[in-house]
């Protein structure tokens, strides 16, 4: 860490004219959605890498209302936990949670998926989003671990990712989750937290993640990803943040962006 201050003030343009910006910046155009967004959705510039005291108080914050962050799906052991973080692509944890009840409840190893096959795996998980595919890379990815691994989910990234339908994100918040590596998962909320913040100013997930870790305190790591996706899902939202009643307001070089979004 660098320890070198960041430029915090947003534009000293019109406040109108900033939220329009920001407004449309949030909105992607027609045909052009994208799983992760391709530029910081915010209306400040912001300089990176940023000043080391306001993200350590930002974390102090964030662990005063969130002192034991955790994923909000459902699971039972390893690898149902794979299987949900597998099946949230695309999809809220919600619904998710309602599939995988009555799933887990018949497979909740890689022999009893396996058993299941497709044909029986598609109407647990038919209300999920690209269904078919997952289920096609469910049933895959049980099949290596058994063949593999005996059964047995591998607890290191490389054999992690190497399973059909389990990328690096998903990779990160399994590995995060059981507490093996302080992994942060920039899905799309911690990407635009992130930038808002401006903990990061990268445009793509990889490199926001290497951002992460080279700016977030080595004390906070291992909580930083919930801490990141919770602030973002329930506070620092998509279209209308809730800038009035969030804790770190004051510490977020956007807020002036989205006054009176």
């Amino acid at each position: 860490m660098t320890g070198r201050k960041s430029t915090l003030s947003a534009p000293a343009a019109r406040p109108r004219a900033a939220s329009r910006t920001a407004k449309a910046a949030l909105t992607p155009p027609p045909g052009k959605r994208s799983r992760q967004p391709k530029k910081a959705p915010v209306g400040a510039i912001i300089s990176w890498p940023p000043d080391e005291d306001r993200v350590e108080e930002i974390f102090v914050r964030l662990s005063g209302v969130m002192p034991d962050p955790k994923t909000e799906l459902d699971f039972v052991n390893p690898y149902t936990l794979v299987v949900a973080v597998a099946l949230s692509a695309q999809a809220t944890d919600v619904g998710v949670n309602k599939a995988t009840k009555a799933l887990f409840a018949v497979a909740d190893t890689p022999q009893k998926m396996l058993a299941l096959g497709e044909e029986g795996l598609i109407p647990l998980i038919a209300s999920i989003g690209l269904y078919r595919t997952k289920a096609k890379n469910v049933i895959a990815a049980a099949r290596m671990l058994v063949e593999k691994h005996g059964g047995e989910v591998p607890l290191n990234r490389a054999d992690l990712q190497a399973l059909p339908g389990v990328g690096r994100k998903t990779a990160s918040v399994v590995l995060n989750e059981l507490g093996i590596e302080p992994a942060i998962a920039v899905d799309t909320h911690v990407f635009r937290v992130s930038h808002r913040l401006g903990l990061a100013n990268a445009a793509t997930p990889d490199k926001v993640e290497t951002q992460l870790h080279q700016v977030v305190p080595e004390a906070w790591l291992p909580k930083a990803h919930h801490w990141l996706i919770l602030h973002g899902r329930y506070t620092c939202l998509a279209q209308r943040p809730k800038c009035g009643a969030c804790v770190i307001s004051d510490l977020c070089p956007s807020r002036a962006s989205f006054m009176g979004v």
